[in-house]
């Protein structure tokens, strides 16, 4: 097996980083990648307002995670654990104990890779692992690229390779910093969403976000932050679905696309998590609920909707029923019920009905929901919760039929 291993502070990660990553699974070949930040490098001392070595470690492993690759791109946290300084020697011993067959390259950029005979045990990294430097292909510094590699060939009877990458917009962490102090909407333009989300967050780098007045795409990104990447996919679904749904029936689009970017925000805490979350907001659960993790999102999502993000009241209960439904349920809360359901990437049996229906008869579409959603149940075995069969019973006293009942 072939093994990247790219380290550094990411301070913070940026799409310079995802991108250089990318290009060296690409063209070396590895089967796994793993990113290494750094606790404390050896080779500069960290500025002042960069972030701690904790939330260092969830930036970059929020990043990888973007890439949608599990299982081959992860987040190593060797040098996390040692005190002092991290040596990539140590690092590379280490990790060669932990891989003694696999054949591990050692990934960085042409400023480190020139300067790479000065590192502490640079003929013990060179035993240990191959170099890679990223280097640009519109670069001037082609010639010392080739004269470092032969040098490190010669000397150290080094595996070496140069990894071209395309002319891409740069930035550096430094400048990066720099823009997210000034409050520099552009910022955002070399950061992973999810990476951007996570900083306006936890006020990093002297960010100031008002999250409860927070702009669409800024809201985007922090929702992005607090759940997984394969995730998004879903929620930007919903949240187009949402705005068309009530475009189509007369609801403000505004609160239904806001309410969409929010809806999972809290899809992968765990049970404890959860119910930590009921106990704060005081958000009474039947016994079903007590036990069942995947009803208790709808719930906490909206209490952190309002509490952190300030959403209004609509949008608020709008979250909360998104899952189970209810009976006599709002426009809005409707709307974000069956987006959630039929949103483009779902793909299940009878979805095609429900997508057309939607859009010629709201309630009609609402109650093919429900009995879809309790068929589904009885045929995994699974209780079905009371709000759902309430919700469907409401609509069939209520006159609502499906067209084929009609």
């Amino acid at each position: 097996m072939k093994i990247g291993i790219y380290g550094g502070t990411f301070n913070p990660p940026h799409l310079g980083h995802l991108t250089s990553a990318r290009f060296a699974l690409e063209e070396l070949k590895l089967d796994k990648l793993l990113f290494v930040p750094a606790a404390l490098p050896p080779h500069k001392t960290l500025p002042g307002e960069s972030a701690s070595p904790q939330e260092r470690w969830e930036m970059i492993s929020l990043a990888a995670d973007s890439l949608l690759l599990p299982g081959r791109v992860e987040v190593c946290d060797l040098e996390m654990h040692r005190t002092g300084k991290s040596y990539t020697s140590d690092t590379l011993a280490q990790l060669r104990e932990q891989y003694p067959e696999d054949e591990l390259w050692l990934l960085m950029g042409s400023d480190m890779f020139l300067t790479l005979p000065s590192w502490h045990e640079p003929e013990r990294i060179l035993s240990l692992a191959g170099a890679a430097a990223f280097a640009r292909t519109q670069s001037d510094e082609g010639a010392r690229l080739d004269a470092q590699v032969r040098y490190l060939r010669e000397t150290y009877g080094a595996k070496v390779q140069v990894i071209p990458l395309p002319q891409v917009t740069e930035v550096s962490s430094t400048a990066l910093r720099a823009l997210l102090a000034a409050g520099d909407a552009s910022a955002a333009e070399y950061l992973p969403p999810a990476v951007y989300g996570y900083i306006l967050m936890h006020g990093l780098y002297g960010t100031h976000a008002d999250r409860k007045h927070l702009p669409d795409r800024e809201l985007r990104a922090c929702s992005y932050s607090m759940i997984r990447a394969k995730r998004i996919a879903h929620v930007q679904g919903t949240e187009q679905e949402a705005e068309r749904l009530a475009i189509r029936w007369g609801a403000d689009p505004v609160k239904a696309r806001r309410a969409g970017i929010l809806h999972d925000c809290t899809k992968y805490l765990s049970l404890e998590e959860q119910l930590a979350l009921c106990d704060q907001y005081g958000i009474e659960l039947d016994e079903l609920e007590r036990i069942a993790v995947k009803l208790l999102h709808s719930k906490t999502g909206a209490a952190i909707a309002r509490d952190v993000f300030g959403v209004d009241d609509d949008i608020f209960w709008a979250i909360f029923w998104h899952t189970t439904g209810k009976a006599d349920m709002k426009l809005l809360e409707k709307i974000l019920y069956i987006a959630d359901y039929m949103e483009p990437t779902r793909d299940f049996p009878g979805v095609e009905r429900l997508r057309e229906l939607a859009y010629r008869d709201l309630d009609a579409a609402l109650l093919l929901g429900f009995e879809m959603s309790v068929q589904e149940m009885a045929d995994r075995g699974l209780q079905v919760h009371h709000n759902t069969l309430e919700a469907r019973d409401f609509l069939r006293a209520q006159g609502v039929r499906l067209p084929e009942e009609r």
